[in-house]
């Protein structure tokens, strides 16, 4: 991203996996050398592109200063990258808890400013009503400032008897491998307190479809998908409450190649898993999807800069609301044929959690409660909503 302190300006890189902790600044004249660390192109190639934008012909220091930087910072594909990798899945693998990763940041760290934090969001929203059987609820994973009316939409759908059961999170995984599902013995832990992994269910799930499964993803360490729902369930139903966290990476291969998801055996492995579970459990367990939608603008490589309900935004929320639609219907394919529109150029980050959840819950039917567009900067909008599914009594 554009570095945002002005006496250093540039590019500013990290590592969204957290593989390294270094933050690094490339100044504008380098920014374009960037293009040669591509696994193809020579030393002398750098070299000569450096003698070209600098006009230095002793480049050779410069190129060597970048190469050393970057591999120090882990930012190149090399064995000090390698290296970082491993004892971070290591370390998480070992971690008895899943601890907070995004409290004193995304929201408080202490528990008594979280509380009064929660409290204040969800303050004097009405309790949602839906026909059926109350089953399952979506809302963001958006930054909880930006998203309250969805927030408070969907976590007032719960009610005090429902803090018996178990509830399946089903979230978007930002950097989980496609077509594939990670899952934690963990554990989750937030200010709030410790809410207990279903093990069991952890285990059934990776006993029937294997290939799907990675089984203590690292992607679980600090990904906020899972965190960001679990504070407002905490909240709401007590510090306790049992959860099966499952992280949805996307669906990549019916994007590009055409088809289901389904049409790897992966996804349908675990879709079917899922089902036969649901059916299996029935009323122990209630669903929550989290999930963000559009994501549009400047900083998502759009060539435009978009403003919350303005312009091109009113588009994207009558797209939106198209595939609300599909979804509320219970019609997964129909939804699905909604998201490959131009390989998904809306870019809903949560359409996987979205689909398998209407494949392994094809009686569930949909109520809009809230929807939202967010500017998350000036010139980039994030939209979501806050949803309730039943099933007839």
């Amino acid at each position: 991203m554009p570095s945002p302190a002005e006496d250093h300006p540039g590019l500013l890189i990290r590592d969204g996996r957290h593989f390294s902790d270094a933050i690094l600044i490339v100044p504008p004249l380098l920014v374009e050398t960037l293009a040669c660390f591509d696994g193809k192109t020579s030393d002398l190639d750098l070299r000569a592109a450096l003698v070209q934008l600098t006009g230095d012909l002793h480049a050779g220091e410069i190129a060597s200063g970048m190469v050393e930087a970057l591999s120090a910072a882990g930012f190149l594909d090399d064995e000090n990258f390698a290296r970082m990798e491993r004892e971070r899945r290591s370390w998480f693998a070992a971690e008895p808890l899943r601890q907070a990763a995004h409290s004193g940041g995304a929201y408080p760290a202490e528990a008594t400013a979280l509380g009064e934090t929660l409290a204040r969001y969800m303050d004097g929203a009405a309790q949602a009503q839906v026909d059926g059987r109350l089953t399952a609820i979506a809302a963001p994973h958006a930054s909880p400032e930006g998203g309250v009316a969805s927030y408070r939409a969907a976590y007032r759908a719960l009610r005090s008897e429902d803090s018996e059961r178990t509830f399946v999170i089903l979230a978007t995984s930002h950097y989980g491998q496609p077509e594939q599902f990670g899952l934690t013995r963990k554990n989750f832990v937030t200010p709030l307190g410790e809410s207990p992994t279903d093990v069991a269910l952890v285990d059934w799930l990776a006993s029937r479809a294997p290939g799907a499964v990675e089984m203590e993803d690292y992607c679980h360490s600090f990904e906020h998908t899972v965190e960001l729902e679990l504070i407002f369930l905490q909240h709401v139903l007590g510090p306790r409450t049992r959860i099966l966290p499952i992280l949805c990476g996307s669906f990549a291969r019916s994007l590009i190649e055409g088809g289901k998801p389904e049409d790897d055996d992966r996804v349908r492995s675990f879709i079917d898993a899922l089902a036969e579970l649901r059916e299996r459990e029935g009323s122990r367990l209630f669903w929550i999807l989290g999930v963000d939608m559009a994501h549009m603008g400047a900083r998502y490589h759009d060539p435009f800069q978009a403003r919350a309900g303005q312009g091109a935004m009113n588009q994207v929320e009558a797209r939106d609301r198209a595939r609300i639609a599909r979804i509320n219907a219970g019609d997964a394919d129909g939804f699905w044929e909604l998201v490959r529109e131009n390989r998904d150029d809306l870019k809903w980050c949560g359409s996987s959690p979205f689909y398998t959840f209407l494949k392994s819950a094809p009686r569930a039917r949909g109520e809009l409660l809230s929807y939202e567009q967010w500017n998350i900067d000036q010139a980039s909008v994030v939209s979501f909503a806050g949803m309730a599914f039943s099933e007839p009594a």
